[in-house]
């Protein structure tokens, strides 16, 4: 057998604590079923997830990092998710010249009642991961 077919990704997730930690929650609570491939880093907001945080994920192992907030006009920062989607297209061409594929990197909202929309965007991103295999990056250690 293939290591690629054995592989499981590492997916870190930056939730907002607000909407979807509480949509993630919720997916755990309703018993729909997604991967456990995900690591979830609760934040305050999106808009605190400062770039070097999603770097040091993958350098520390992540092989994608999903960030995820409040829908656009519903943040409870007011603006912390309008920052966290001007930066998204900066921080994925950072990324990409660090040699990091687009696709292992992933921005989403979603709300408190959008449990399964959080389920399902953990399963795309698993399997957009598992054919493309492990990143290595630094020193392979592996957040556990």
């Amino acid at each position: 057998m293939s290591k690629k077919k054995d592989f499981e990704p590492l997916i870190v997730g930056f939730l907002c604590n607000w909407c979807s930690y509480t949509g993630a929650d919720l997916a755990g609570t309703a018993r729909i079923k997604y991967p456990t491939s995900i690591k979830i880093v609760r934040v305050m907001c999106t808009g605190m997830v400062d770039p070097s945080y999603v770097v040091k994920a993958f350098k520390e192992g992540a092989d994608g990092v999903l960030i995820s907030g409040c829908h656009p006009g519903e943040c409870h920062y007011v603006e912390g998710n309008v920052k966290t989607m001007r930066r998204e297209p900066l921080l994925a061409n950072l990324l990409e010249q660090l040699g990091i594929e687009r696709e292992r990197f992933k921005l989403m909202w979603a709300s408190a009642s959008e449990g399964e929309k959080f389920a399902k965007a953990v399963q795309e991103m698993t399997d957009i991961l598992k054919p493309m295999g492990p990143l290595n990056l630094g020193g392979g250690k592996k957040i556990g």
